[in-house]
């Protein structure tokens, strides 16, 4: 080693000290400062958090004066709810109780009535069996005994007359008001007939017209016209036997099924089937037929040309009506000539 670099390691360890020694004088400093913000924010964190912890106290002691306030409050408002509800409850009770009066009062005044009927009935049925027995004690007393009975009747509905005591005005006037006596019961007798005649009349024609808005009614149900006439009321008409609903055919309906109805109902088919396949057929896609040699088939000599319009169906018939014929050749002759005939005249 040199002195050179001897000496340069002891300027540079000298360095070396001086710098550390200065920044250890330097740490101290700032530590220093460090505690003393330190301490001072401790300082103030403890002000801040007495100061919260008063307002705590001051908010709980708020809230337990607000607890207190709505405690009272909500007794208050219990015992008026308490209050209303025995209110309404006791109006429904005296309602309740009205209520009950009167349902009283109509059932002892409805027995009541009930009462007062059953004795009026009681009483009619006693007086029709008092009827009934004197009626059977006239019936088993001979005529000597009802004639005798009838003559004391009279004699005391009637007092005699003491015609030794009467002078001829007095005989006249008597005589002159018997006369009137008979002639008011005669009167009251022709009207009292009269009337019972007009009656039986106005019975009749109501009896009529009740018949006739009674056959009217059934027919309308479809019924027999005589099925509310009689004296019990009509059977029920099933639509059959095999299916269990009423029948609701009337009575016409049913006379015209029995009297020839399945005819009409067959024409009534075979009309429906007729127009479906004339409707189809009229449908069909017409072709025109190929004229040979310039002339339509069937054509006889000076005969005149058919428009184009009418060339379709002349064709057509003519076409049908050699096919018609050729098939009743064939069935008259049935051989087998007539039968090879036919597929000539088609190929011709």
């Amino acid at each position: 080693m040199s002195d050179d670099d001897y000496y340069s390691e002891i300027a540079s360890n000298n360095s070396k000290n001086g710098e550390e020694s200065f920044a250890k004088k330097k740490f101290g400093m700032q530590k220093a400062e460090l505690d003393e913000q330190l301490r001072e924010y401790i300082a103030e964190w403890k002000k801040q958090r007495a100061k919260e912890e008063e307002e705590l106290e001051k908010l709980l002691e708020k809230q337990a004066k607000r607890k207190l306030i709505r405690a009272e409050q909500e007794k208050k408002l219990a015992a008026k709810t308490r209050e209303e509800e025995e209110k309404v409850r006791k109006v429904a009770a005296e309602r309740k109780a009205l209520e009950e009066e009167q349902k009283k009062k109509a059932l002892e005044e409805a027995e009541s009535k009930r009462q007062e009927n059953f004795d009026a009935e009681k009483e009619k049925v006693r007086m029709k069996q008092g009827a009934r027995a004197l009626a059977a004690r006239r019936i088993t007393k001979t005529e000597e005994q009802l004639e005798k009975e009838m003559k004391m009747s009279l004699g005391i509905r009637i007092r005699p007359l003491d015609l030794d005591d009467m002078d001829s005005n007095d005989l006249r006037s008597k005589a002159t008001q018997l006369w009137e006596t008979i002639l008011s019961l005669e009167t009251d007798k022709y009207d009292f007939e009269q009337r019972q005649i007009n009656q039986e009349y106005e019975l009749k024609q109501l009896k009529e017209r009740q018949h006739f808005q009674l056959r009217n009614k059934a027919m309308k149900k479809g019924l027999d016209p005589e099925a509310f006439t009689g004296k019990y009321p009509p059977k029920i008409r099933m639509f059959s036997k095999y299916e269990r609903r009423t029948d609701t055919r009337t009575y016409r309906d049913r006379k015209t099924l029995y009297e020839g109805g399945w005819d009409v109902m067959r024409a009534e088919y075979l009309q429906n089937i007729w127009t479906e396949k004339y409707d189809e057929w009229s449908r069909r896609q017409k072709t025109r037929l190929v004229k040979w040699f310039g002339e339509r088939p069937g054509k006889k000599v000076g005969d005149p040309e058919t428009p184009e319009g009418e060339e379709e169906g002349a064709a057509g018939f003519t076409i049908e009506k050699e096919e018609f014929e050729e098939e009743d050749e064939g069935n008259q002759d049935g051989s087998i000539e007539g039968k090879a005939a036919s597929p000539e005249k088609h190929q011709c």
